[in-house]
């Protein structure tokens, strides 16, 4: 049930969804990203992917070259999901090797 509430101004709240950051290695059809990838705190890493949105957001970022070496970093990057080829979680997730 989603409770939603407007407060003087009509501006309308609505539940607050909680998020796990896992540090997690990304590559994409161009470049590696090292970043947190966000997670609600009942579902895998598989199942965020897996969400029908054009985006997945990442924060704290660091776009790495062929060599490995940081080429941009950034406290947010929206990645286009269709230009994920792989992902990997760098610290295992307790709720997540329970799933």
């Amino acid at each position: 049930m989603s409770i939603e509430y407007y407060d003087e101004k009509g501006k309308v709240f609505t539940d607050v969804v909680t998020k796990v950051a896992i540090q997690a290695t990304i590559q994409t059809t161009t470049h590696i990203m090292r970043g947190r990838l966000h997670i609600r705190k009942d579902q895998r890493i598989k199942d965020e992917l897996d969400h029908n949105e054009n985006f997945l957001a990442l924060t704290d970022v660091s776009i790495l070259g062929p060599d490995g070496q940081s080429l941009f970093q950034a406290p947010f990057v929206a990645v286009q999901r269709a230009q994920i080829v792989w992902v990997i979680p760098e610290q295992n997730n307790n709720e997540e090797e329970s799933s």
